[in-house]
């Protein structure tokens, strides 16, 4: 985007070319930062569905006022194109958002059943739960995941379905409503849809946001603090991200798998007690959600005070840890993390950590990653703060994958 808008720049002032731009974020947010960093003020678009059904980006399409495509191409054509005259054309009625008061698509999926046509109950279905992710709101998120997941039990090998459920999913973790489970359900939708067309430029990207280092075409947000910096620098307010990247979203590419020194486990891990109450809650995804031979994958583990004991993070002693075991014939980059305790006394933050797996040439089986975590935590209830180990087990699945 920043080399078109430089060549074009002299024909968008002259008023001669208007730029649109469409992009297929899952955060557009970030899009929205990136434009303001590179001084492009032209309109954004999104589609994070990826409801143009394309497969490589970018793509460069110059249309006409009539809204006819004249060029596919890049930036040599400008000439010709300008030099167009108009198609005819007939006035367009303004979009509006669709009425989605008589949209139900939680009592819609559980009707379908009784439909003669399961292909045309699919394609209304997922008609409908695109206009509602659109339109619908946070809030209505649920009703979008029970309509892809209903198309999917009817029609199973529809990758795009898998790919909108998975986008849906993803969203709906990123959001108040979200639910145990939400990334891991993302991954291994857009998995699935992979599988059904590996050719699949824009959900193979999707996977390796978050996926190992290995299989990382580049760094995807590494420029985000560099734009925030010249901006403020500027004198302008960098535009805010509801959900900031992380972790792999921020990690270079890596040519080989590095393993970190394991440093002296604590001689008591067996003796502290385990968290049996949910003081904490675990969520642990791998990415990608099934692992080929020889070939890695991301671990992301989330830990979150409990909200049924309204638990919180007790501060005042040492920064809480992990310590993790590979299984026979794997390696994981590193064995010890932490993280470290915030300034406040007590907090209720979510902490996550992520480190990579890499599978044997002569994997055939599924395994289980094995390690405990250890933190200080106070039940809000009664006040009493608590040494507690929880013990982590995460399976990894190994197979074949399109990713």
């Amino acid at each position: 985007m920043p080399g078109w808008h430089a060549a074009t720049k002299t024909l968008q002032n002259e008023g001669k070319l208007q730029t649109v731009g469409i992009v297929q974020e899952q955060h557009p947010n970030r899009a929205r930062l990136f434009m303001q960093w590179q001084r492009m003020d032209w309109p954004i678009m999104v589609d994070s569905l990826n409801l143009l059904g394309v497969e490589v980006v970018p793509i460069t399409l110059l249309i006409d006022e009539a809204g006819v495509i004249r060029f596919k191409g890049d930036v040599e054509q400008l000439d010709a194109f300008l030099g167009l005259e108009a198609a005819p054309s007939k006035p367009s009625p303004p979009i509006k958002a669709p009425s989605l008061d008589n949209i139900d698509l939680r009592r819609t999926s559980q009707a379908s059943t009784g439909q003669t046509s399961t292909s045309q109950a699919s394609t209304g279905l997922a008609a409908q739960a695109d206009q509602l992710f659109l339109w619908g709101g946070d809030e209505r998120l649920d009703e979008v995941i029970a309509g892809y997941s209903e198309v999917i039990r009817g029609t199973p090998d529809d990758g795009t379905a898998h790919f909108r459920l998975g986008v849906a999913f993803r969203k709906r973790g990123d959001s108040p409503q979200r639910q145990p489970g939400d990334f891991a359900a993302a991954i291994e939708h857009w998995g699935k849809a992979l599988e059904l067309n590996p050719n699949q430029y824009i959900w193979r990207r999707r996977i390796q946001q978050y996926g190992p280092r290995l299989a990382k075409p580049y760094p995807f947000y590494d420029w985000v603090e560099t734009a925030r910096r010249e901006i403020t620098a500027r004198g302008e307010n960098p535009w805010p991200l509801p959900v900031e990247p992380r972790g792999a979203e921020l990690a270079t590419p890596a040519r080989g798998f590095d393993v970190a020194a394991l440093p002296t486990p604590p001689s008591n891990a067996d003796r502290i007690r385990r968290d049996q109450k949910g003081y904490v809650e675990l969520e642990a995804t791998v990415v990608p959600a099934v692992i080929q031979p020889g070939s890695s994958a991301r671990l992301h583990l989330v830990f979150r005070p409990g909200k049924t004991l309204q638990s919180h993070w007790n501060n005042e002693a040492e920064d809480m840890s992990l310590w993790l075991q590979a299984p026979a014939g794997w390696e994981i980059d590193r064995r010890h993390l932490t993280y470290p305790n915030p300034p406040q006394l007590v907090s209720d933050e979510t902490r996550r950590f992520e480190l990579e797996a890499k599978s044997p040439q002569d994997a055939e089986a599924s395994v289980v990653l094995t390690g405990y975590a250890l933190y200080y935590v106070c039940e809000d209830v009664s006040g009493v703060c608590l040494y507690r180990r929880q013990d982590i087990e995460v399976p990894l699945s190994v197979g074949r994958s399109a990713f």
